[in-house]
């Protein structure tokens, strides 16, 4: 038996060189793995009254099934979240929890897209949104953004790039993998831009409390009267990857996303409901303490601070500085290896080092760069950069 086509073209890069990097820790060998965004994995710790919500809410639920568009306490935290950050005001019926924004994105491509449709997603950007474009038959286009500015998108390039298949933009702000963030005034451009044309702004606000400025802009508090599904989740700054649980709120003033959101939620019922009591304890742990997000800030810029400085000591290895998110994007200058895929193979088997080719993020705009996240403590970190700089100067 074979398996389907649309199955067998997915591809996730971040994952993907997981696999021979476990066959050389198998012969004994250590790999530094800055491949995957997992702060738990390094020295971050989901925050102990986090930890002993999710005791409690197992204790206290039934530990059955929750309402398929997600818990109730936890959508009413989600509006006041939203209310507070971005001075946004919607009703607990525009928010639905999902096991992690990986669903949210799967469920809203899945009710947006046919067949020829277009998506414009950054480029570089997360691979998700141009996987499940695909997958559902549509046309994932790339548009430019500027490695020269900081990796601030190409107003331009968008324009020029929307055609009457175009069904939405995609903002990530921050970004990944570049960990560029973008001012008030791109946001405010992207959004006329869809506005004008008609098209679903979607942005994805995962890394939003991960700015080391501490400042993050949301398109939904500078252009209120655009249709727009805001997503997030708690994976990223509230330390809780496993708990696999993100959120879209559909903010839609003229009721134009009402048959797209539908399609979302004959999706959510069809797979019963994201973790109930995981969904409980965030609604407690979203009116807990939150200090623990300045704790994580200043780790993250210290770190990126670093990271961009011992990079661009490196011959041959380039990068422009992170201003949030966990990521930083560097271009390597050499002409050995045919392409990034070949040149992160070897910095693995020879530098023993773990990270992601740049083309996992867009072929067009990605590739000749590779993506690392600066997670681990200032040694780990000085370790890995130590490696890749023999392994530049033996191998480039």
């Amino acid at each position: 038996m074979k398996a389907t086509r649309r199955s067998m073209s997915v591809s996730y890069a971040i994952r993907e060189f997981l696999v021979p990097a476990k066959k050389l820790e198998n012969e004994g060998i250590e790999v530094i793995k800055l491949h995957i965004g997992d702060p738990n994995k390094y020295d971050f710790k989901t925050p102990k009254h986090v930890r002993e919500a999710l005791c409690k809410a197992v204790e206290e639920c039934d530990n059955g099934y929750a309402e398929s568009e997600g818990y109730m306490g936890l959508r009413k935290a989600i509006v006041d979240r939203e209310k507070e950050k971005n001075q946004i005001d919607v009703e607990v019926n525009d928010v639905i929890v999902t096991a992690g924004v990986t669903e949210a994105i799967q469920m809203l491509v899945a009710a947006m897209i046919e067949p020829g449709d277009e998506l414009l997603v950054p480029g570089p950007g997360y691979p998700t949104y141009p996987e499940f474009t695909s997958f559902f038959g549509g046309r994932p286009i790339s548009y430019r953004t500027d490695e020269s500015s900081n990796w601030q998108p190409d107003v331009d390039d968008i324009r020029k790039k929307i055609t009457p298949r175009t069904k939405a933009l995609v903002v990530i702000n921050p970004n990944n993998p570049t960990g560029a963030v973008y001012p008030g005034k791109t946001l405010k451009d992207l959004a006329d831009i869809a506005g004008e044309h008609d098209l679903l702004l979607i942005s994805d606000e995962i890394y939003d409390l991960m700015t080391f400025d501490g400042v993050h802009n949301s398109p939904s508090t500078l252009a209120p009267d655009i249709p727009m599904v805001i997503l997030n989740g708690f994976s990223k700054v509230d330390l809780l990857p496993g708990w696999r649980l993100g959120y879209a709120v559909f903010r839609d003033s003229h009721d134009e996303l009402k048959d797209i959101k539908e399609g979302v939620m004959r999706q959510l019922r069809l797979r019963l409901s994201a973790n109930y009591p995981c969904q409980m304890a965030m609604s407690v742990a979203l009116k807990g303490p939150q200090d623990h997000h300045e704790e994580i800030r200043v780790k993250l810029r210290e770190r990126a601070e670093f990271a961009f400085k011992r990079l661009n000591s490196i011959p041959g290895i380039s990068t422009t500085k992170p201003r949030g998110a966990f990521y930083i994007f560097p271009r390597y200058q050499s002409k050995r290896w045919k392409d990034d895929r070949e040149f992160v193979l070897d910095v693995l088997n020879y530098a023993h080092l773990l990270v992601v080719p740049g083309s996992g993020f867009g072929d067009e705009y990605g590739k000749g760069h590779f993506r690392l996240v600066f997670l681990p403590d200032i040694d780990t970190l000085g370790r890995a950069f130590d490696a890749l700089a023999d392994f530049m100067r033996d191998y480039s």
